[in-house]
């Protein structure tokens, strides 16, 4: 099978400090993979070096075969790349539906309101409402919606349970894999280690801007030297 998005000897810098040194990654089309490591190591930087947030220095992306490498963020997202930062990026003042539909050049098709309004039925319960009073559990799920109106074939999730009451947390898991589920392979970037365990079939370690280690969830369930090693937690 032919990866949706591969990663080739990705490297980059902000400012004269390198950030990523090589990072070597690929995602499935449908699959859940997860990159982890501790503060600092890069994980934030290459998922905003995929989308052309990040210039690179040296190395590819591809993405359903084609080249991304050098094109501005706007040109990656139009090919089928969502994207949910750390810290969300909703817009508090507006409402959630005006949230929903920022960005696009028109309105989409009623369907596929209807199909995320379904799916986030919270959502559509508070659409006239303003983003900045809804809780963060459900800030997180607008941002993950405002993403699938773009109908996107891969997601990338920068720590989406970061702030997130731990009551709310298993919400948000599910609303991942509900959107997994549904053929949509997504790059997970998370410090909860039982939501990765959960959501990801295979786990890349990071350490100062490269891969160290590339292992499938079993195996790192079943390796917990491995995990205290490069994530400093005991499973």
């Amino acid at each position: 099978m032919t990866p949706i998005l591969s990663v080739n000897g990705l490297s980059a810098s902000i400012g004269r400090v390198p950030v990523l040194r090589g990072v070597d990654l690929f995602v499935q089309p449908g699959e859940t993979v997860a990159l982890l490591g501790r503060n600092g190591v890069g994980k934030t930087s290459t998922l905003r070096a995929i989308l052309g947030l990040l210039p690179p220095k040296a190395g590819q992306v591809s993405f359903k075969g084609a080249e991304l490498t050098r094109l501005p963020a706007h040109k990656v997202s139009a090919e089928g790349i969502g994207y949910v930062p750390q810290g969300r990026g909703i817009f508090p003042i507006l409402t959630v539906e005006e949230n929903l539909f920022l960005g696009l050049r028109k309105r989409p098709d009623r369907a596929l309101i209807d199909d995320v309004y379904s799916r986030f039925p919270r959502l559509l319960e508070r659409r006239y409402q303003a983003a900045g009073t809804l809780s963060g559990g459900e800030q997180q799920i607008l941002a993950i919606g405002r993403c699938l109106v773009r109908s996107p074939a891969l997601i990338l999730l920068d720590e989406p349970t970061e702030g997130i009451m731990p009551k709310l947390v298993a919400d948000i898991r599910k609303e991942i894999s509900a959107v997994a589920s549904r053929g949509v392979a997504v790059l997970l970037v998370e410090q909860n280690l039982r939501t990765a365990l959960k959501l990801a079939s295979r786990i890349y370690l990071m350490e100062k801007g490269v891969i160290v280690h590339a292992t499938t969830t079993q195996q790192l369930s079943n390796d917990p030297s491995t995990v205290h090693r490069y994530l400093g937690v005991t499973l």
